[in-house]
């Protein structure tokens, strides 16, 4: 996982051939014109989704993985915490993975946790267990989805 900035995203464009891409798309979009709901960047290779969710409390949800795609949280609004253990340290077996979704549920406990505040970013790999929506209060925020 890492934790920084927009502007200081541009450090990472090497990490993966289409981070270039969502560098560009990050510093030329106006995140607070864009509607919630899905919008596409480069086909179902790139595309960033804008939600608003309210959020009760400290209660951790269950950690989610994706095996097919890197996140990249941009919280636009209000204060998140993001729970992370490393997927290597998570009992895998036997687990329902829902394809179509790209997404799976662990029982297992966060070992660390990151804040987010507005125009932070957190990129999330697929060997990045997490648990977002932590916090209190509304927070409006666009998650990239990278092809990995």
């Amino acid at each position: 996982m890492i934790v920084d900035s927009i502007k200081g995203f541009e450090r990472y464009i090497n990490f993966h051939p289409r981070f270039a891409k969502v560098y560009e798309f990050m510093i030329k979009t106006d995140f607070s014109k864009l509607a919630v709901g899905q919008h596409p960047i480069m086909g179902k290779e790139i595309y960033c989704i804008i939600s608003e969710n309210s959020v009760e409390g400290l209660e951790i949800p269950k950690l989610e993985v994706h095996d097919s795609y890197i996140d990249i949280h941009i919280l636009l609004e209000g204060s998140e915490t993001i729970g992370h253990r490393d997927r290597s340290r998570c009992n895998g077996d036997n687990i329902a993975y829902n394809q179509s979704e790209d997404i799976a549920f662990l029982d297992e406990t966060p070992e660390n946790f990151i804040n987010l505040e507005p125009m932070n970013i957190a990129v999330i790999f697929p060997y990045d267990a997490h648990a977002p929506l932590i916090g209190n209060g509304t927070i409006k925020k666009a998650v990239i989805k990278i092809l990995f």
